[in-house]
């Protein structure tokens, strides 16, 4: 039996666009030095349950962590997907930190995925739900991901520390996806928004909605923010409250931002208890999320600065053709994207800085992957 070879790499910075290409060019990996200079190294629950996820829907997929949890092996599998799957994400990280990958490999997957994910819907680190709805899908649907089958049903919300969200999740499959040239932000024409709230008195997520309105009405009348309040049966031992708030332009591009302030205690929050408990107040959230959103539009560029790295990987994946897209400045996760494009794909991007709007061209030739067994079926 011939030795498998792996490919090494140091650090979990980028654990997940790892192993998502890792899956997609079928090249084992061995990932070594996770954390070892930290009080707590080596993976975290959050990274196993990920690992654990991709074995769920991929045949074959398996992996070895060491005695030390500061390395493992990963050899990926095919990807199957499958219907009623069911997958805890745990409490340290949200459910949008797993649905990026796992929505990327199920697009190429041999039948369509509907699962079940369980956690939380909120937290301050990762993507809201709400965001892969009015953002992600919009940009998965520019490269020909069918609206058909792509689909994300909230059952109840959860915030740290005990969870109790619940989502269902459906993705389609493509054969491949298609090329893009898309470099027309256009102007804004609209924000809408959605606000939750758990043992948070209905009077603090008004201030907190009346505050967000207010930076947005001077520049846009049409702003409409709603509320959604169903929490999960853990909800009685956590409270919190968030907005996620997206802009649409009128060339069809969603600029996104969210925020979620959580608290461990028990009790009801009311508006006067806020600077008691060294919490912040709604009203200061609300200003600031629209602090946010305002400064992503005014960096310029088709998507915020958290899907760029989601932006290059589809450019990346398309057919042996040209794509063009204009970006803001560069986060520092778009710029790791392009490095693990390179390296793992062998695709390079061109990129070429534009003065007069302080935005980024990029343009590259896809590696044209295919999903041979949708191809076979």
């Amino acid at each position: 039996m011939e030795k498998t070879r792996y490919k090494r790499l140091s650090g979990s910075q980028n654990l997940r666009q790892q192993l998502v290409l890792s899956t997609f060019t079928f090249t084992p990996i061995q990932i070594h030095d996770i954390r070892t200079n930290e009080t707590w190294p080596g993976l975290r629950k959050y990274e196993v349950s990920l690992l654990k996820l991709l074995a769920l829907v991929c045949h074959g997929c398996s992996f070895e962590i060491n005695d030390t949890g500061t390395g493992f092996k990963f050899k990926p599998g095919i990807v199957m997907g499958g219907s009623k799957l069911e997958h805890d994400c745990g409490f340290e990280r949200s459910i949008g930190y797993f649905l990026e990958p796992l929505i990327l490999i199920g697009l190429f997957a041999k039948k369509p995925i509907t699962i079940t994910l369980k956690g939380l819907t909120n937290d301050s680190k990762d993507p809201s739900i709400d965001t892969f709805r009015s953002t992600t899908f919009p940009i998965l649907k520019r490269f020909g991901v069918p609206s058909e089958g792509l689909e994300l049903e909230i059952k109840s919300r959860g915030c740290a520390p005990k969870g109790g969200g619940e989502v269902v999740v459906a993705i389609p499959v493509v054969q491949s996806l298609t090329g893009v040239t898309w470099t027309d932000e256009g102007l804004v024409k609209r924000i809408r928004g959605v606000t939750f709230s758990m043992r948070v008195s209905v009077q603090s997520e008004n201030t907190m909605v009346h505050a967000a309105r207010g930076v947005f009405h001077p520049f846009l009348p049409d702003v409409h923010i709603f509320t959604d309040h169903r929490a999960g049966p853990q909800a009685g031992e956590s409270h919190g409250y968030g907005m996620s708030i997206v802009a649409e332009t009128t060339s069809g591009c969603y600029i996104s931002a969210d925020t979620t302030i959580s608290h461990s205690r028990g009790e009801h929050i009311s508006e006067v208890d806020y600077e008691k408990k060294e919490l912040v107040p709604p009203k200061d959230v609300g200003l600031k999320i629209a602090s946010v959103l305002l400064g992503e539009i005014g960096q310029g560029g088709v998507v915020d600065s958290n899907h760029q790295g989601l932006l290059f990987l589809l450019c990346a994946l398309c057919p042996q053709d040209v794509s063009k897209v204009r970006v803001g400045k560069l986060s520092p996760y778009g710029i790791d994207t392009l490095r693990n494009i390179n390296d793992f794909l062998g695709v390079k991007f061109v990129i070429m800085p534009c003065a007069s709007t302080s935005t980024v061209l990029l343009k590259c030739v896809g590696c044209g992957l295919r999903n041979l067994s949708r191809k076979i079926l």
